[in-house]
């Protein structure tokens, strides 16, 4: 409660912890016996305990986070939510809740235009002075202020509370057992009852007690707009019953659509170019001093840190009197910085050639001698990488460690001429095309691998044994470390996967957890030097889930001890058939799981069966002449958002929620079977290759292709992305590597550009 006495620890089994302490001393002697992990790598800041004692405006200060957010490297609610975790806004703490800005203004017409300035809030103003008659009231209050024991204030109440939190999400529990608590047991009358964004809007808008911001889960938790445990919430004044949230007409009653256009809402180019105007307020200049008095942005003295030293005050009535206050009048977060926030750089100066035709779809060709079909590919170029390597596997399992050039120019770009024809006709034995140069190409291949005779099997860059005759292999058949050192592989008719050494193809682990061959693996998200999940499943209908330790390079034991045998973390059961495709999310804790017949099932990384997820209309889609029954899955993907895309039998398209609400009525079906698909790192778009040669380029809301690159001359077994999103790799059924240029930033710009005309 505004002082340095509490410590939160995110444990990777997706939990956190919080404890309150008396004194700082404390604090800092228990981080004295913790791991050295800082506040963890994703901030770009040391990982060392002096790291974890920082004060606020040191994290901000050192983190690379807004030289990202600046750059969009990241996105808008990441941003808001770095900032409000380092400010000490905690989910663990109702009355210090993470605040999110309310940016929308328009909640009646029947549709959404997201390019009209005046569908939006004015961001450089707080939630109480966005009308000039509020504004007024609020000044006038502060100017007239004439108590000499407590400083003048434009507001008596907060945009943040553990009770206007609780209002936001009372539909939910465990919200719903703490608001009953704070209400004596009984919900609070119907008419102040949460039930209606534009009412919410409204009241922001005129009640003199009303200044409150919004929450994160408006922007990505459908599930607390919705009465899904039937409570009885009463009858308003006018006869209406209280129950869902009424939504606004352009979210056409579907909560997971308000949600969906709420967070793209977030994420646009008026929403990006005013928020710093809002951090100001919030966390920065402006959020107290002369700064605040200007802005009209002054609150009740208790809700600022430092206003009060607790410890000295001796009489524990008076004591508790003053924390009552602080907890009824809110906690304003600690101040990152005193200068104004630097603004979002605009989408033409970060990719100015969104703006500019294409010339040339290709950057180039390779091609490996043995013409074996690559089945897989990894392109690991973190920019934080020494060493950025594309791995790409072979159907006859020869792999290859092809270094990638983060610094590479778009050669199209440059040469506006050129053309690249997609053929194998024209090109030399090293299987690079003759032009460009090849020190101009992004992509170069394993020196190893360049020269030598088809037929000879190289051990150094061979997986060893064969897999099972019956079962085609196929990208889910492996998966890769973010340093490309290991290469994990199943599918051996041992019912093992085994865990190989890249550098020489050596086998460090071979390790068994189920009683049938391994069908499939998935890998959780990584951050350099951090460990991950592998999943695994198999014929035997089983899912295993196992912790890597990058360190050791092993899969983990029980305890995570060099030279433990692997032990599973969770064994995931629910099928009846053979695991066809995986899915694993570390940051949401989820594993998503489809199997031949059809079922798809989502568990926690704790092995508790969440859902089973089906679509609304499949079988209306299905030729029955092919169909008896449900099609199997044949790719499962995930994105930050929790979104899920499920591929059916090469050719059908669905995306749930991970609550396994349908997205996208009706489904896509594809007019060619899909053999390879991978989701854009921002999770908006899917890129899929077909078995005719094509890549397509599919916007995930809503579904509709918005590019075709020109067809290549065989299938696409697999498909990858570079981290700077900028390319897309293909690998071909004939033995090579397609690189076509690619900028999402461009359809996104054209998509909103069709959809505001």
């Amino acid at each position: 409660m505004l002082q340095y006495t509490a410590l939160e620890l995110f444990i990777a089994s997706r939990t956190a912890i919080m404890f309150s302490f008396d004194n700082y001393d404390t604090v800092k002697l228990v981080v004295e016996h913790l791991p050295s992990v800082g506040v963890g790598v994703k901030y770009g800041l040391p990982q060392k305990r002096k790291t974890s004692l920082m004060k606020p405006k040191q994290l901000f200060k050192f983190s690379d986070m807004p030289t990202k957010w600046q750059r969009r490297e990241v996105s808008n609610f990441d941003y808001l939510m770095f900032l409000n975790t380092i400010s000490g806004r905690t989910y663990n703490d109702l009355n210090q809740y993470p605040v999110f800005p309310w940016i929308l203004s328009n909640y009646s017409s029947e549709t959404l235009d997201l390019k009209e300035p005046s569908n939006f809030r004015d961001l450089t103003k707080p939630i109480g002075a966005l009308s000039e008659a509020r504004k007024k009231f609020y000044k006038d209050r502060f100017d007239s202020w004439v108590d000499e024991t407590i400083p003048p204030f434009h507001y008596g109440t907060h945009y943040s509370t553990e009770a206007f939190v609780l209002n936001w999400m009372f539909r939910q529990e465990p919200y719903t057992s703490i608001f009953l608590d704070l209400q004596s047991g009984k919900f609070d009358h119907s008419d102040r009852l949460f039930h209606s964004i534009a009412q919410a809007w409204e009241n922001c808008q005129k009640n003199p007690q009303d200044v409150k911001e919004l929450i994160p889960e408006l922007f990505y938790l459908p599930e607390i707009l919705k009465n899904t445990n039937k409570y009885d919430l009463g009858i308003r004044e006018n006869g209406q019953i209280v129950n869902d949230v009424q939504l606004p007409p352009w979210a056409e009653g579907s909560p997971e659509k308000f949600i969906q256009i709420h967070r793209q809402a977030l994420e646009s180019d008026l929403v990006s170019c005013q928020l710093n105007q809002w951090i100001d307020l919030i966390f920065g200049y402006k959020q107290r001093g002369p700064e605040a008095i200007r802005a009209t942005n002054v609150f009740y003295y208790l809700s600022y840190e430092g206003s009060v030293n607790k410890s000295a005050i001796e009489d524990p009535i008076t004591r508790e009197g003053i924390e009552k206050q602080i907890l009824s009048f809110g906690q304003t977060p600690v101040q990152l910085l005193i200068e104004p926030h630097p603004v979002r750089q605009s989408l033409l100066s970060i990719s100015p050639f969104s703006f500019q035709p294409v010339t040339d779809d290709l950057c180039m060709l390779m091609k490996f001698i043995s013409n074996s079909p690559v089945v897989h590919l990894s392109a690991n170029t973190h920019l934080l990488l020494g060493n950025p390597t594309v791995i790409s596997i072979a159907q006859n399992l020869v792999f290859s460690l092809n270094k990638w050039n983060n610094n590479y120019i778009n050669f199209h770009q440059t040469s506006p001429n050129s053309q690249f024809p997609i053929s194998n006709d024209d090109k030399d034995r090293s299987g690079i095309i003759n032009n460009p140069p090849a020190s101009e190409l992004p992509l170069t291949v394993d020196p190893l691998l360049a020269i030598g005779n088809p037929s000879t099997i190289l051990p150094k860059r061979h997986l060893g044994d064969s897999f099972d005759q019956r079962f085609p292999i196929t990208s889910s058949n492996f998966v890769t470390s973010l340093d490309s050192k290991i290469i994990i592989a199943c599918g051996y008719p041992d019912y093992s996967f085994r865990v190989i050494d890249s550098e020489n193809a050596t086998i460090k682990q071979v390790v068994y957890g189920h009683g049938d061959v391994v069908t499939c693996l998935g890998r959780s998200e990584q951050i350099p030097n951090m460990d991950f999940y592998v999943v695994s499943g198999s014929i035997d209908c089983t899912v295993v889930l196992w912790h890597f330790n990058t360190v050791t390079n092993f899969i983990a034991g029980e305890y995570n001890i060099c030279g433990e045998p692997a032990a599973p973390r969770a064994i995931l059961t629910g099928h009846d058939s053979r695991i066809t495709a995986l899915a694993v999310s570390a940051e949401n804790g989820i594993v998503v799981s489809g199997s031949i017949d059809g079922t798809v099932l989502m568990h926690t990384v704790s092995g508790d069966l969440i859902r089973r997820i089906q679509s609304q209309d499949l079988q209306r889609v299905l030729d029955p002449l092919k169909y008896n029954d449900y099609p199997g899955v044949t790719h499962i993907m995930m994105n930050r958002d929790c979104i899920i895309t499920v591929i059916y039998n090469h050719e059908i398209v669905s995306t749930f929620t991970s609550t396994g609400y349908q997205l996208n009525v009706p489904l896509h079906k594809s007019t060619e079977k899909i053999f390879s698909a991978v989701l854009s790192r921002d999770g908006e778009y899917l890129i899929i290759g077909t078995e005719n040669g094509r890549i397509s380029v599919l916007r995930l809301f809503p579904l509709q292709i918005v590019y075709t690159f020109q067809q290549t001359d065989s299938p696409i077994r697999s498909l990858s992305l570079p981290t700077n999103q900028r390319f897309i790799l293909a690998g071909l059924d004939s033995g090579a590597i397609v690189v076509f240029n690619v900028d999402f930033n461009r359809w996104h710009y054209e998509y909103k550009q069709r959809n505001s005309q």
